[in-house]
């Protein structure tokens, strides 16, 4: 008899895994909440990281694996990183065999990094100690990548092949005997049930918990929510990270032009763009040795923090790539970043001759619903990949371009599971996402169901040096977010407002034990822990950013220290002096 899996989500992780148990036989249903590219990965401008088997010069698969745990700061399942960067490749040539089709090399002057005449161009991105980035279509990686697998969906739907159910929204997990048996959903505002032997959630992250984020309107924690509910463990959900550029629409002559938001990849940093605030100063000297070319964690803090002592919080700041433009001839920002090029003109920016307003904005959840090797979840039944999972892969702080390697990687280690009919057996144990698990040499040597056995995270240095210590003692509360915590009523602007308040860029302990006061009072109105028959959409992802924002805040709150992409500004002064130790990597060497 023939195994259903259902696949909730149509990013990068789903439409792959969909396509890979469609191929191999299974009857697989695919339910998105919205149309097919409604995903984070369509807006995705970085590439995807792998070592090819014919690499840059000198690049290796371990090279990758220690960039990777040192972005992490300790806090990867090294397992982990060494299983997706050892398959890397053969999940590009996955993507490859379902028509994505990677910038050739030789393409010009305008890519970054180094070429072959044979194969895809390879760029380099932030922290990568080699160029291994390949491109689709410059800086639309990611929509063109959904666009190829998409069609692909779309051949095998029409030939009966897989189903794919739009615009229904996952509301809560079907479990019988201990075990995901399927998912409720309402599809047109009718509820309706779908029986699955197991369910893989794919369903992005919940960049609308902030008020500035770079994910589209669907990223409402919808998988984690989904999970949670169900029993499933989750892990470092304190560790969000920020990307620093996102533009600021609301500064620009035609934000209705924009059709979503639109993230100034750091691509255009490492060409020579800088930042400067209101006044036309350069500012990011002022607070880490490699200014601009700083992670992006740094850069975000150094902008928030820089704003808060200019007395404009809610602010921006901007970036200027003219001289860039001038330096390496006239269009050349045109033909390496045509869609940033085409979106900020738009915008009414000509970015060639004029300023572009910027500030940070939430980006990529690295913590998520905790899974194995296997994808799977403490729940038998249920597995999760893309960013809705925490594989350990990410650790603290995501490497750039893994992100989007990390879905397929893992979205088809989901499917390789199902298919051996091992989904209902034992799961991943609910340990954190640093458990050493010993990964064969080779995929012919592996042990696919492996002990699992308690370590230490891995002795590792942090990618980024922290800021100034004295620079967070210039910083007040600003008083536009006084009373963000106050007991009015809920609404998801008055959530966003007091997440990034409270829980974004600047974290401290009073801070967020005035979220936490705030949800609380919230949550016994909106009541997001239990699972109810609402066929209001709007309702169900409300209740599900309440309880992905409680989560957030309590482990934020746990964790007193600054470790990557998690800042405290009342980190007690004995593990500040630990972290100042920690190397810095920089966008070009590391």
């Amino acid at each position: 008899m023939t195994r259903r899996l259902a696949v909730v989500g149509s990013g990068i992780a789903g439409l792959y895994a969909a396509l890979l148990a469609t191929d191999a036989g299974a009857d697989v249903v695919l339910l998105t909440k919205g149309a097919l590219d409604h995903s984070n990965t369509w807006y995705a401008q970085g590439g995807i990281s792998a070592v090819l088997a014919e690499p840059a010069p000198g690049d290796t698969v371990a090279a990758h694996i220690a960039d990777t745990l040192r972005a992490g700061a300790g806090r990867c399942n090294e397992a982990a990183v060494r299983l997706m960067c050892t398959e890397a490749r053969r999940d590009i040539a996955g993507l490859q065999r379902y028509g994505v089709a990677f910038d050739a090399g030789h393409a010009g002057p305008g890519t970054a990094g180094a070429t072959h005449d044979a194969g895809p161009a390879l760029g380099l991105e932030a922290a990568h100690s080699a160029p291994r980035i390949l491109h689709a279509g410059g800086d639309a990686t990611g929509a063109r990548v959904a666009a190829a697998l998409i069609q692909a969906v779309l051949s095998r739907r029409d030939g009966g092949k897989l189903t794919i159910l739009t615009h229904a929204q996952a509301t809560a997990l079907v479990t019988r005997d201990g075990q995901v048996a399927g998912v409720h959903y309402l599809q047109d505002g009718r509820p309706a049930d779908l029986d699955a032997d197991a369910v893989l959630l794919a369903s992005g992250g919940a960049g609308q918990l902030f008020a500035q984020t770079t994910n589209p309107a669907v990223a409402t924690a919808d998988g984690l929510a989904l999970a949670v509910r169900a029993g499933a463990a989750v892990a470092d959900l304190e560790f969000f990270q920020f990307h620093p550029t996102c533009l600021v629409s609301s500064a620009t002559a035609h934000p209705a032009r924009l059709d979503g938001p639109l993230l100034i990849s750091e691509a255009v940093r490492g060409e020579g763009a800088i930042l400067l605030d209101s006044g036309g100063r350069r500012f990011m000297q002022a607070y880490h040795p490699d200014a601009e070319l700083a992670p992006r964690d740094v850069v975000s803090r150094s902008i928030a923090l820089h704003l808060a002592k200019l007395g404009d919080p809610n602010g921006h700041v901007y970036l200027d790539a003219r001289g860039v433009e001038q330096a390496k001839g006239a269009g050349f920002l045109r033909q390496r970043f045509p869609t940033l090029t085409r979106k900020t003109l738009d915008a009414g920016i000509d970015w060639t001759r004029e300023l572009v307003p910027v500030a940070p904005a939430a980006h990529y959840w690295m913590g998520g619903v905790t899974t194995d090797l296997s994808a799977r979840t403490t729940v038998p039944g249920l597995y999760a990949a893309g960013e809705v999972a925490c594989t350990g892969v990410q650790g603290a702080n995501r490497l750039a371009s893994n992100s989007l390697l990390e879905g397929l990687v893992f979205g088809r280690r989901a499917v390789e599971d199902f298919l051996e009919g091992s989904s209902a057996g034992p799961s991943a144990p609910a340990l954190a996402p640093r458990t050493g698990e010993r990964l064969a040499s080779s995929a012919a040597d592996a042990d696919a169901h492996a002990t699992t056995a308690l370590s230490g995270p891995p002795k590792l240095p942090h990618d980024s040096a922290p800021l100034p210590r004295n620079a967070s003692a210039h910083v007040a509360v600003p008083a536009g977010f006084e009373g963000a915590g106050g007991s009015g009523p809920f609404s998801r602007e008055a959530l966003r407002r007091l997440m990034t308040s409270h829980a974004g860029v600047l974290r401290s302990g009073q801070l967020l034990a005035e979220a936490g006061r705030t949800l609380e009072s919230w949550a016994a109105v909106v009541r997001p822990d239990a699972v109810d028959s609402c066929a209001d959409n709007v309702a169900q992802e409300d209740r599900n950013l309440l309880l992905a924002a409680q989560l957030l805040v309590s482990a934020a709150l746990q964790r007193g220290e600054s470790l990557g992409a998690h800042y405290r500004s009342d980190e007690p002064v004995e593990t500040a002096n630990l972290t100042s130790l920690r190397p810095k990597a920089s966008l070009l060497h590391d």
